[in-house]
């Protein structure tokens, strides 16, 4: 059976919205890309990571204030700048640097050696005057009397020598620390010169290695990319058929709703047709058995004999036909205009496009197929291309005078640097020796305080004798002898070292730290020819070692500082559009009809103008159902048989009741036969009358969108299906590019900061300078500082021990 009007025009109207829906709500170039969003991160490998030159810095340490100390103090004894005269002098000529020059420099230096030299002199004559002293009985003897302000001098005495002996015992602890830290950064560090040279030299020796390595892995982005292309036509059939369904769908079912229209109102009218003709010759037949029904009815009940039948008379006399359908409108001529359609099957045309539209992705992926070839192709041209980068790479020819430098640099400093093990090794003998003879002399000025003040304490009588006081002068007069005997070796150790370390700190550290030692090598005269590093390095003609310095530590490449007889410009070879764009031509290029989908033919169109024009809309419905309202049968059957039936019951004439009986049945037989099957014709004429009439209205209009939709949709649909595949393909060419970029982009950062740097040279350098200075001539700095100190303090020291002796000692006299 038919569905029901208004769930078609709902269909109808849904379809409808749905087409307008689409179309408002999806302008041109706004879908957002289907393919792959931003795209991946690519990882590549490095494997250059071995050959690096590891950056030093300097460590936070407890002993930072103490190197801040010397360094100040230093800056004090020597306040002259670099003397870039003197040194240009000495490398030139070293025949014409004058002693006064040096002096006049040095003068800060001259002054400590004066006073190292008084000290070295004075200590030795000093000592020698107190052994004449203490032969003689007059130094370190005892009181001649004793007074009652002698408690309060021991006193005194005993806490200025502790004070002393603590002030040279945390020296001496600073200078045991801070030569076992010389000793335990001197050999890593001279160690670090010679690995650090090799490996600078093996880094440049590297470099082809390594370029062709960045190079190789282009592998990663090309895997990646072909890895894309294979699914590349897939996706684009599927992103098509996934944003054109939706009105492709819309317009299907639009034109199925429409032929269902056909079909059901072609139905409907053969119906209406059929059924009005029937009910007409039905009247027809009905109407002289009624009026002889009625004759014979109104002529019973209108005999004397009935017994109270006047009541029902007027009703049987209105006994006539009701509904005459032979005045309603005809439709022969719509149906005759409807005559043969529907022509086509739209049910096979529906199914044919539903398969045509589905089969896009299949298709897609058929005419792609040449041109992701093609692509796959490009991509092996563009390994081609990329492998110009390590063919073209100058390095190679102009990295050999850096290697020769470094060679020459590494031969040359192994001589230097066993010298510097060696004598490092004899100055950490003399240190330990010194300093434990320092902690001797501590020892016996703790031991003879200790002694003494216990023997005061148990001597009664000041001038009677106490070993134990005795004993502790001894110790204390020990500690003097060897403060006397070793302090000239100690200051010739300090001046030495501090002369070394002195001049380092002032002269190389200081000047290195504000770069004036790179001026120093960069103006043109201060070095002589054979010290050339510009040349030696094989430097740009425009730069000089400070340039470089600075070049180097910006993360500059090798082939940005050297010497090239030719130009190279990283940047011009890692430009993306030189490797990529064959590759982009290619998919810009493409082009490809996939959405010609025939959603109805010709024969189809013809029927449906046929339907809109065939008149359905202009037939009167209206009189249908006015006629539909009158009964078949103006008074009721049913109703005039039963009051009969009773009337019988009232008759006291037999053949009265008899008539009045038959009468009934008649009339039931009338209704049961004749009156229901027309009224089963009248509802199923209704039923077609209200489809019609709900459909007749809107008929042209719903076939005449229909057919412009679905006119619209096949024209658009290749146009639409056009500018997806141009946005799939360019979504697709921008994610690729962009994994072209983050390679190139990585090959540069890659040569740049890795495997063509020439930051090593720039670190290796600040390595030096770390090692030199803050690891190796802070801590050694510190260390003639803190036995400088132990060694001034031993003449209070001294003073102090041989005036405290006297009070360990029995009093001659004893005065009250």
């Amino acid at each position: 059976s038919p569905p029901p009007g208004s769930l078609l025009a709902a269909e109808a109207m849904r379809a409808a919205g749905l087409l307008l829906a689409w179309a408002l709500l999806r302008p041109a170039g706004t879908q957002q890309c289907h393919l792959a969003g931003p795209g991946s991160v690519l990882r590549f490998t490095d494997t250059h990571t071995e050959i690096r030159v590891p950056a030093l810095h300097r460590v936070p340490s407890s002993l930072d204030p103490l190197y801040g100390l010397v360094r100040r103090c230093l800056d004090l004894i020597q306040q002259n700048p670099l003397p870039t005269e003197l040194l240009r002098a000495a490398l030139n000529e070293p025949g014409s640097v004058r002693t006064s020059q040096v002096v006049q420099y040095e003068l800060g230096y001259v002054a400590c050696a004066t006073v190292a030299l008084l000290f070295t002199v004075a200590m030795p004559v000093a000592g020698m005057c107190f052994c004449y002293c203490r032969s003689r009985q007059r130094c370190g003897g005892r009181l001649r009397a004793h007074r009652r302000s002698l408690g309060c001098r021991r006193h005194c005495l005993l806490v200025c020598l502790s004070l002393t002996s603590l002030v040279i015992l945390t020296s001496v602890i600073c200078a045991f620390v801070t030569s076992q830290r010389v000793k335990g950064q001197m050999e890593p560090g001279l160690g670090a010169v010679p690995t650090t040279l090799r490996t600078l030299r093996q880094h440049i020796a590297n470099v082809p290695q390594g370029v062709q390595m960045v190079v190789d892995q282009f592998e990663v982005p090309r895997q990646q990319i072909i890895s894309d292309l294979g699914g590349l036509s897939q996706s684009v059939g599927f992103s098509i058929h996934a944003q054109l369904k939706a009105m492709t769908y819309a317009a299907l079912v639009d034109l199925q709703d429409r032929a269902g229209d056909l079909q059901t109102s072609l139905h409907h009218l053969q119906i209406l047709d059929k059924t009005a003709r029937a009910l007409a010759s039905a009247r027809a037949e009905l109407e002289p058995a009624l009026r002889e029904r009625r004759r014979r009815v109104v002529a019973l009940l209108d005999d004397p004999r009935c017994t109270s039948c006047a009541s029902v008379l007027g009703r049987a006399q209105s006994l006539e036909l009701g509904a005459d359908y032979s005045k309603v409108p005809s439709v022969e001529k719509v149906l005759k205009a409807l005559a043969g359609l529907p022509r086509s099957d739209f049910a096979e045309m529906i199914r044919q496009g539903n398969g045509t539209f589905n089969s896009i992705p299949e298709l897609a992926v058929e005419r792609m197929a040449q041109v992701i070839q093609d692509l796959q192709d490009e991509m092996a041209r563009m390994t081609e291309k990329v492998q110009s980068i390590a063919n073209s790479f100058p390095l190679p020819d102009y990295t050999r005078p850096v290697s020769e430098a470094l060679v020459k640099a590494e031969d040359r400093s192994q001589p230097y640097l066993r010298e510097v093990e060696r004598f490092e090794q004899y100055r950490w003998i003399a240190g330990t020796v010194l300093c434990s003879i320092i902690l001797l002399i501590l020892a016996c000025n703790v031991t003879g305080m200790a002694l003494g003040a216990y023997g005061l304490s148990k001597r009664e009588d000041p001038s009677d004798y106490e070993c134990r006081g005795e004993a502790g002068a001894k110790f204390l007069l020990v500690g003097v002898g060897l403060a006397f005997l070793f302090s000239w070796l100690l200051i010739l150790l300090v001046f030495a070292t501090f002369l070394v370390g002195g001049n380092i700190q002032t002269l190389v550290c200081r000047n290195w730290v504000n770069q004036e030692i790179y001026k120093f090598i960069d103006t043109p005269g201060n070095l002589p020819p054979s010290m050339n590093l510009t040349r030696q390095l094989n430097l740009r003609r425009d730069s000089n070692l400070s340039a470089a310095y600075r070049e180097c530590k910006s993360g500059a490449g090798l082939w940005e500082v050297l010497q090239l007889k030719g130009s190279y410009d990283l940047d011009e070879h890692l430009k993306t559009p030189k490797y990529t764009a064959d590759f982009q031509k290619r998919l810009g290029d493409f082009t490809a009809r996939l959405g010609d989908v025939r959603l109805l033919r010709s024969e189809g169109r013809q029927d449906l103008e046929t339907f809109a024009r065939s008149g359905i809309d202009e037939v009167d419905y209206r009189r249908f159902q006015e006629e539909m309202k009158n009964p078949v049968v103006q008074t009721s059957l049913p109703g005039l048989a039963r009051s009969l039936e009773g009337l019988q019951k009232m008759q006291r004439n037999g053949t009265v009741a008899g008539r009045l009986a038959a009468e009934a049945r008649a009339l039931w037989q009338m209704q049961n036969s004749t009156v229901q099957s027309q009224e089963a014709l009248v509802a199923k004429l209704g039923e077609s009358v209200q489809f019609l009439s709900r459909l007749a209205p809107h008929l042209q209009e719903r076939v005449k969108t229909t057919l412009a939709t679905t006119a619209s949709v096949e024209a658009q649909l290749p146009v639409q299906a056009q500018q997806i595949l141009r946005q799939e393909i360019g979504c697709f060419t921008r994610k690729e590019l962009r994994y072209f970029a983050q390679y190139l982009n990585w090959v540069g950062q890659t040569l740049r900061e890795d495997v063509a740097s020439c930051q090593p040279l720039a670190t290796a350098l600040d390595n030096g300078r770390v090692i030199l200075c803050d690891r190796i001539a802070d801590p050694w700095n510190a260390f003639w500082f803190s036995l400088g100190c132990c060694t001034f303090f031993l003449i209070p020291n001294i003073i102090f021990a041989v005036r405290l002796t006297k009070h360990f000692r029995p009093i001659r006299n004893r005065l009250m």
